[in-house]
């Protein structure tokens, strides 16, 4: 089971986010996320909005820490990617 996070730099509603991502399965994510805390509506087709007070908590879990660009390259790998405005077929 790999987890990876990428830094709590992305802005919105007053506060800095990171992204959540597995490489295997969403019902991986879904367990390690709710693990640490985040609940189910912070999941967002592909990953998990994860606030910057809880990313210690990710990591410290076993998230491993990786840049934006390695979360989108992750799950397009994994066959995992959705992104906006396409079908989830």
């Amino acid at each position: 089971m790999t987890l990876y996070i990428d830094p709590p730099t992305w802005p919105g509603h007053g506060r800095l986010w990171s992204h959540l991502v597995s490489d295997e399965s969403y019902e991986e994510l879904h367990h390690f996320a709710s693990s640490i805390g985040c609940p189910r509506r912070a999941f967002e087709r592909d990953h998990y909005d994860v606030p910057s007070h809880r990313y210690p908590a990710a990591v410290a879990a076993g998230a491993l820490e990786v840049s934006p660009r390695e979360v989108v390259r992750l799950l397009v790998t994994a066959g995992l990617r959705r992104p906006k405005g396409r079908p989830w077929g």
